[in-house]
């Protein structure tokens, strides 16, 4: 697979209204889009650093990933996932990650924030990093 660049981090929230003072008001940051993905149940916030975009989660649902994430780590929020770019599409880089013997969450590419394709490595073959793989339609 070919890695360009590392495309967001991903930060679970348990609100997006209460976490951007933060990085607005004391980081500096700007928020330049926010939208909802309801298949994942989650609203995200997007800001950037230089070139790598910070991906804030909310749940939307009690049932949501980042529902689940945020009660397993006492209620806070905190790191959730490290997002890179792939060159060769996700598609390829989840056959080639399969065959190095990487479990994978998504077996096919969908639909994610921003229009991206995504798919999830899991993070008990990731050395506990879960791991999303990003391409521009």
């Amino acid at each position: 697979m070919k890695i360009s660049h590392i495309e967001h981090l991903g930060i679970a929230v348990k609100s997006i209204e209460e976490a951007l003072p933060y990085y607005e008001n004391v980081l500096g940051l700007k928020c330049y889009n926010i939208e909802t993905v309801e298949d994942q149940k989650v609203k995200t916030a997007f800001l950037k650093v230089g070139d790598v975009k910070i991906e804030l989660l909310e749940p939307t649902s009690p049932e949501s990933t980042i529902a689940k994430f945020i009660e397993k780590n006492n209620g806070n929020g905190g790191m959730h996932h490290l997002a890179f770019a792939v060159e060769d599409g996700v598609a390829n880089a989840l056959a080639e990650a399969e065959t190095t013997g990487i479990r994978l969450i998504d077996k096919a590419p969908r639909k994610g924030a921003e229009g991206l394709h995504i798919a999830f490595l899991h993070p008990k073959s990731t050395l506990g990093v879960l791991t999303e793989l990003c391409e521009k339609p």
